[in-house]
């Protein structure tokens, strides 16, 4: 039965249904992250969700590095949280690790299901807080930017001395996806 004629057309199908949307991960920069060379480091970002893996150019040289990249991830599970794990690029020897960080996304998910007609532009929809169980390490605002629902995230990473990374998450309604309503 697997080999019938339909089977593929079924099995795009049902990732449509289960697909929620898409989000753009905005991997704007980092700050005073890690040094893993002599005097620097080469940081790239490593982002995943379930089996997607996605990353960000290397930046030499530099521990405050600017990508402002735009990664987009397939959502399927909002409770499944975003893994982001900092890098130092090495040419001769395995790339060091220089920190990660989790994201939990349910917080911004449900904030789009806010209706946002009539709200002025520039509006604080929800606030969420630094605390144990995440790694924020300031408040992070979700924010109605030019209609669109955003949230900007500062976080802290962990397994290492030192560094923050920023990103921006932004929602992509994906016409034929099961949606969030």
């Amino acid at each position: 039965m697997a080999d019938s004629p339909g089977s593929e057309k079924t099995k795009s199908s049902s990732l449509m249904d289960n697909l929620l949307g898409l989000l753009r991960v905005r991997i704007k920069r980092g700050v005073n992250l890690a040094v893993r060379d002599v005097r620097s480091s080469d940081p790239y970002v490593v982002v995943k969700l379930d089996k997607q893996k996605l990353k960000t150019r290397v930046i030499k040289r530099d521990v405050n590095p600017e990508w402002n990249e735009d990664l987009t991830l397939s959502i399927t599970d909002p409770s499944t949280p975003i893994r982001l794990t900092v890098y130092d690029h090495d040419t001769f020897s395995k790339d060091d690790k220089m920190g990660n960080a989790e994201v939990d996304i349910r917080p911004y998910i449900e904030a789009l299901k806010v209706d946002v007609d009539g709200i002025p532009n520039g509006t604080t929809i929800a606030r969420v807080q630094p605390c144990r169980t995440n790694c924020l390490s300031e408040e992070s605002a979700i924010t109605l930017v030019d209609g669109k629902v955003v949230q900007d995230i500062c976080l802290r990473l962990r397994n290492v001395e030192c560094g923050e990374v920023e990103i921006q998450l932004q929602w992509i309604e994906l016409p034929g996806s099961k949606g969030l309503l």
